[in-house]
């Protein structure tokens, strides 16, 4: 069992790793970026559009399909890994791509668990978008086209969170990348299925450190959702404060 001198050992070791520029590391930590940083901008372009477009239009069965979003957002990765390695094994329909265990079938697992959480984040930040929002925009004589793009920059923070989501979703997934990856060093070993095997061999401190880098990973993510709400939110006040002075000399 791992004990605090393992926990401490293991802090150490990450900082050692990360500024010794360790190729191991390195190399396992550029393909968990490329790998996750992929699916999330290929997921990005499926779902940002589906998500929006389920919210602004009006069709029937919306509320099931909205249903069946809400449900696939929590897709069971192993699940997903399981359907994936019977579809693309040599005797399975997509067999003829051999892809199995190797980046490109980990980039298709992760993408198919991005994409429902994406649309669904992206749906309910446009859903979420005062009416008056779009009365506005009609009033003012925006055609379709304008209305869409009004609402899309109303939601952008929403939108922006629900593509930071499915990268976390993605770089911290291990059940899929593994079945489909099949965790081969120096191909398809991410940190994940890197922490998962160095804990299995009893290499606590190993596993310690790479879930420290994972941990920094996601921090660097979260640090620039933060910094872009805080530069949206001064966005808003100076358009605020223009479109008020505008209005003044409209009123004169």
């Amino acid at each position: 069992m791992a004990g605090w001198d393992d926990i401490i050992f293991g802090i150490v070791k990450a900082f050692q790793l990360i500024f010794s520029g360790n190729p191991e590391v390195l190399e396992i930590t550029f393909l968990s970026i490329r790998v996750s940083g992929l699916a999330t901008i290929l997921g990005s372009f499926i779902g940002i559009p589906l998500g929006a477009t389920i919210a602004l239009k009006k069709f029937p069965g919306k509320s099931l399909i909205i249903s069946i979003i809400n449900t696939l957002m929590g897709l069971p990765p192993v699940v997903v890994g399981l359907a994936l390695y019977l579809l693309l094994s040599s005797s399975g329909p997509m067999g003829f791509l051999h892809i199995l265990y190797t980046p490109e079938a980990m980039i298709l697992a992760q993408l198919i668990m991005v994409v429902p959480i994406i649309t669904g984040v992206t749906l309910s930040a446009v859903s979420s978008i005062d009416v008056k929002v779009r009365e506005t925009a009609i009033s003012l004589g925006a055609n379709g086209l304008w209305e869409t793009r009004i609402i899309l920059n109303e939601a952008r923070l929403g939108i922006v969170t629900s593509m930071v989501v499915g990268f976390g979703t993605a770089i911290s997934e291990v059940g899929a990348i593994m079945i489909v990856g099949g965790n081969l060093l120096g191909y398809t070993r991410a940190l994940t299925t890197a922490i998962v095997l160095q804990t299995s061999q009893g290499a606590f401190a190993e596993a310690i450190a790479l879930g420290i880098i994972l941990l920094i990973l996601a921090f660097i993510v979260n640090l620039f959702l933060t910094l872009l709400q805080i530069h949206s939110k001064r966005g808003v006040y100076v358009s605020s404060f223009f479109g008020g002075i505008s209005g003044t000399f409209k009123r004169r």
